[in-house]
């Protein structure tokens, strides 16, 4: 296993002005929304071990099962608490893996249990990004055909987060193409790819992708509030600044935040602009990690104490965090859930909003309420 597969940045200088992006004005709305003031009550859950578990998810309308995504390529299941022994998909014959390269997330459709389909985000033999559409059939074998396909000139910073969004479209998420320093200025390129948040409507014969957000650097894990519809991101950074960014759902829509032109809130690739680039809600230095791993926010009420907040960590330190959940205005009460996973490469949510974490180093825990 390796650190590699959070995309830590290269050993290069980065500027030390400070400016900052505009601001974003938070919808009002927000402030009546209950939270939890981030303070005990919460305890880990083992429900298994796996090989290299980068994401947890669960099908719309399911209450039973689990899917826990391996990233050499395989899709686990787990029914009623026990893990299955046949994979629920195996398609490690043709990804690369690993790294930051691998099998990196699914999303179920919104009507996955009347349509069958469900999409898968992997590195192909190539290193390329791959998006397949796949459809489960009860009497006979699963099909597929590939929706995306994406040029990745590098190894690392490959995105991989799927997820559907409040509108029922299918959201990719991809990041700079890798390497470090975005050496091919794609961050602020409208005409490429990578560096964004892209978004489809698999209901298409002939699906399109279309840029939903840019100026993004690896944006590992991004997550929509299954109450509000806010879009949640953790952005890797480079050598100084891990970012989370955090936009009402309509704001999101033709969002930049600001890669290259910034590291967080720092100003990084001076040949770079970026007017009007929407600044994160919180930053950290390598000081306290080095590499986020986003998360969701908590809709699940059995987590008083999380009930509202975004919960978050760091792929080196493993330390989970929170704050309350506002979009666009700075976090202020971030603090430890004090909680510990040792390489902590991902977060899920199922249908109930229970939160999941992954450490790839094997185990996958949901987090629970405690004493």
């Amino acid at each position: 296993m390796t650190v590699a597969l959070a995309g830590c940045g290269g050993g290069s200088e980065t500027s030390s002005s400070t400016t900052a992006p505009a601001t974003v004005t938070t919808p009002p709305a927000h402030a009546n929304l209950p939270t939890g003031d981030g303070q005990g009550g919460v305890s880990l859950q083992k429900i298994g071990n796996f090989d290299q578990p980068v994401y947890v998810t669960q099908a719309p309308g399911d209450t039973h099962d689990l899917f826990v995504v391996e990233q050499p390529g395989r899709v686990i299941e787990i029914q009623d608490g026990k893990v299955e022994a046949q994979p629920f998909l195996d398609v490690s014959t043709k990804v690369s893996c690993c790294g930051e390269q691998g099998l990196l997330s699914i999303a179920f459709a919104p009507d996955y249990e009347n349509s069958g389909l469900f999409y898968a985000d992997y590195t192909d033999q190539a290193g390329d990004t791959k998006v397949i559409e796949i459809q489960r059939s009860k009497d006979g074998p699963m099909s597929e055909r590939t929706i995306l396909t994406v040029n990745q000139p590098y190894s690392n910073h490959n995105g991989g987060q799927l997820q559907f969004g409040p509108d029922g479209r299918l959201y990719v998420g991809l990041g700079d193409g890798g390497s470090e320093d975005d050496p091919d200025r794609v961050g602020q390129d409208p005409s490429s790819p990578l560096a964004k948040i892209l978004v489809i409507d698999p209901s298409q014969l002939d699906p399109k992708a279309q840029t939903f957000a840019s100026g993004l650097r690896n944006p590992w894990r991004f997550s929509f509030d299954s109450k509000t519809g806010d879009l949640w991101i953790g952005d890797v950074g480079q050598d100084t600044y891990e970012e989370v960014d955090g936009v009402t759902f309509k704001q999101a829509d033709g969002a930049n935040f600001g890669w290259s032109a910034y590291e967080g809130n720092a100003r990084f690739n001076k040949d770079q602009q970026a007017p009007g680039a929407i600044p994160p809600v919180l930053t950290y230095t390598h000081a306290d990690g080095c590499s986020v791993t986003g998360g969701y926010v908590v809709r699940d009420r059995a987590l008083l104490s999380l009930y509202g907040r975004y919960v978050y960590g760091d792929f080196c330190s493993g330390v989970l965090h929170s704050f309350t959940a506002m979009p666009g205005k700075p976090a202020t009460d971030d603090r430890s859930v004090g909680l510990q996973i040792p390489s902590l490469s991902s977060f899920g949510e199922d249908a109930a909003g229970h939160v999941y974490a992954t450490s790839l180093e094997g185990p996958v825990y949901r987090l629970t309420a405690s004493g």
